[in-house]
């Protein structure tokens, strides 16, 4: 049993909006994904899925993404992206989910699972920089990734390590030149968080992530294109990966 990750699937099955205008590398990146999630995932793994699963922008509309992602093996469990416009209230989601018979998919949104042990909590955080309407998103989305990650340490116990899913950076570039500390990463030190799993960059800004130890953090992005459209294995057994 094992957890996976990979963000900004960008999925467009309702919607005219095919991501090969942002690359050749994204012709037919749906199937990609589609043929590496059957070769590495079974039914008794989880895959989380850090923001930006569908361009739709109404619930209503995100059927067929949704069908595509209920075929594919495995519980997942879905964080909100800067794109996810459909996103609703947990309750109206869960009920869309339950109505049309999906299975196995979960959201992250101010709340927490355990999957093999481990807490899973997060938020979708925001672009940080010293801007007034940018401060209050962050203190907004920091207060949300504390909420997430008590939840999880109320529900599951303080002595399981916590894997914290977010969809923007929670430290970029920007916070180097600027000398901003990041509150979410002060929020992860503060609960001794070891991991931390991302997406939202694409094509050039890929070169922007800041990844590796981070403060005693394990970051890692998982955006579709930065993982060349492979899922990432973020917890595991040893057995060989195709």
């Amino acid at each position: 049993m094992a957890i996976f990750a990979i963000a900004d699937l960008h999925l467009s099955f309702n919607e005219n909006k095919p991501m090969n205008i942002f690359g050749e590398k994204w012709q037919n990146h749906e199937e990609k994904i589609k043929q590496d999630w059957l070769k590495k995932v079974t039914e008794k793994d989880t895959v989380l899925l850090p923001g930006d699963f569908s361009w739709s922008m109404y619930l209503k509309d995100t059927k067929a993404d949704f069908e595509y992602l209920n075929q594919l093996p495995g519980r997942k469990i879905l964080l909100k992206g800067n794109h996810d416009y459909w996103w609703s209230t947990l309750n109206k989601m869960n009920n869309y989910i339950d109505e049309n018979h999906f299975k196995n998919i979960d959201f992250l949104y101010n709340n927490s699972y355990e999957v093999e042990g481990n807490i899973i909590a997060g938020t979708r955080g925001w672009v940080q920089s010293n801007e007034q309407e940018d401060k209050k998103m962050i203190n907004r989305e920091s207060i949300r990734l504390e909420i997430s990650i008590e939840d999880g340490i109320q529900k599951f116990g303080e002595d399981k390590p916590i894997i914290i899913c977010m969809h923007y950076p929670p430290y970029t570039n920007y916070n180097v030149q600027n000398l901003l500390d990041s509150p979410f990463i002060e929020i992860m030190r503060k609960y001794n968080v070891k991991k931390c799993i991302y997406g939202h960059l694409h094509g050039e800004s890929i070169k922007e992530a800041i990844q590796g130890n981070i403060k005693g953090i394990d970051t890692t992005l998982v955006s579709a294109d930065g993982v060349n459209f492979k899922l990432m294995k973020i917890v595991g057994d040893k057995r060989e990966e195709i």
